[in-house]
């Protein structure tokens, strides 16, 4: 039986979007309580080891980091979103960190106000994509048919470069490749559609202008 849960989120945060995407997946009953990271509240901060969301409440109990709640909710409702076969499990979870820096490598890129700087993050976003375009031997997900917890790290990436590509024109995933669509697959799974806030979009936009980075000039 599984027992009360709840998930602190921020409300642009891809790592929470992760577990979000895997709650769904697997139809667990849960509450999320939105937090503003920029002044979290005392009862946060007194819980959270590493002043960071998502955290995952249950019965009093709280983990933190995605990865590790993702493994906790895909362990108490099966069937599991991991490869029966162990050493492709662990090659899913080698990839489930590629995926994380690939994110903090994208996060980085949008606020960048250096020129250069914005250029260098571009070409490292690029070769990862190269890295991970030849890894793409199945479809339409990152095993094949069935979703993972693979496909759940890497969907918050594709969702943010989707709005980058439509609103400022940023192209990185080139059109009919292999990563073009593994990124429809999962931005057309309602798990992913429904794993931000209606007004993403919009926030997402709205918080690249405040930063006032390069990306805005483009």
């Amino acid at each position: 039986m599984v027992n009360k849960i709840e998930l602190v989120s921020f409300n642009l945060c891809p790592f929470v979007q992760r577990s979000v995407i895997t709650l769904l997946q697997k139809n667990i009953t849960f509450d999320i309580r939105y937090i503003d990271l920029s002044n979290p509240p005392d009862w946060f901060n007194a819980i959270s080891p590493l002043g960071k969301v998502p955290l995952l409440q249950v019965d009093g109990e709280v983990l933190f980091e995605s990865a590790v709640i993702n493994e906790y909710l895909d362990e108490i409702t099966p069937p599991s979103l991991h490869p029966e076969d162990v050493l492709q499990k662990a090659k899913n979870r080698a990839w489930i960190e590629f995926a994380s820096d690939m994110i903090g490598n994208q996060y980085l890129m949008s606020i960048e106000k250096d020129t250069l700087a914005y250029e260098q993050f571009l070409n490292t976003i690029q070769s990862q994509f190269n890295i991970l375009e030849k890894q793409l031997i199945h479809s339409p997900y990152f095993n094949g048919t069935e979703f993972s917890l693979a496909d759940a790290a890497f969907a918050p990436l594709f969702m943010r470069y989707a709005v980058m590509q439509q609103q400022l024109n940023l192209n990185i995933i080139p059109e009919n490749s292999a990563l073009s669509r593994w990124s429809q697959a999962l931005l057309g799974l309602p798990s992913v559609k429904q794993s931000v806030i209606p007004e993403f979009d919009q926030l997402f936009i709205d918080y690249l202008r405040n930063q006032g980075g390069c990306i805005m000039a483009g």
